[in-house]
């Protein structure tokens, strides 16, 4: 049970869940209605293309295994699957805000490089850490995070007792996934691929939030 976790596990997830949502929403809007961030739909439109007229295949594919691709650079630097805060993470944000960054530059001259850059970053996010003291964090997709909320609350109903932080979290990426979501979508109203802006902003923050922290936590430890 997470009876206790660290007071920035909760921001962290958060503002993942919105980089991951925003990204998603302007791959629908901006890829021809292609999702990045969760390859369920990328799966089934594969099978659908490859049933009739093979036009899409080949991107398709690419998705899944740029999205494959990131996720192995994150297990590559990170080492691990449950969360320990380390400079392995100040890596990968930073390669991820690079990939957002190539994404919006990509897209912003047609190329169609575009898809797979985000992909790999979706990819790259999501293998950042997989599990929690026995909770699996997804911070790029919200199937298993309502399949589990749904588990808990049924449970719940039988009089066991659930672990209250846990659904907490949950709903705090769930939250965020789909603010990310809404944001995206005004700014894609408005200011079109331009909106990748405000993923790569928060990826960016994060980055420097993260890099204060271990800097603040390590620096006694420096001095003696």
């Amino acid at each position: 049970m997470l009876t206790r976790h660290p007071p920035w596990l909760e921001g962290g997830t958060l503002a993942l869940a919105l980089i991951a949502g925003s990204l998603n929403v302007v791959g629908l809007l901006a890829f021809e209605h292609q999702a990045i961030s969760h390859l369920s739909g990328v799966a089934s439109r594969l099978g659908e293309d490859l049933a009739t007229d093979q036009s899409h295949t080949l991107s398709l594919l690419g998705i899944l295994v740029s999205f494959a691709l990131g996720a192995a650079l994150s297990g590559f630097i990170v080492g691990r699957s449950a969360l320990r805060l380390s400079h392995n993470y100040t890596l990968v944000l930073a390669l991820e805000s690079l990939l957002i960054a190539g994404t919006l530059l990509a897209i912003d001259n047609q190329t169609p490089i575009s898809h797979y850059l985000a992909a790999i970053a979706c990819g790259l996010q999501n293998g950042m850490f997989t599990t929690y003291s026995g909770a699996i964090l997804r911070t790029t997709h919200v199937t298993g995070i309502v399949t589990d909320l749904g588990l808990m609350l049924g449970r719940r109903l039988r009089g066991h007792k659930q672990d209250q932080r846990k659904a907490r979290l949950f709903l705090i990426i769930l939250s965020s996934f789909i603010l990310g979501g809404y944001i995206a979508t005004k700014l894609f109203n408005t200011h079109g691929y331009q909106a990748l802006w405000f993923p790569l902003s928060m990826c960016l923050l994060l980055l420097v939030v993260h890099g204060s922290y271990l800097m603040i936590a390590r620096k006694p430890l420096d001095m003696s």
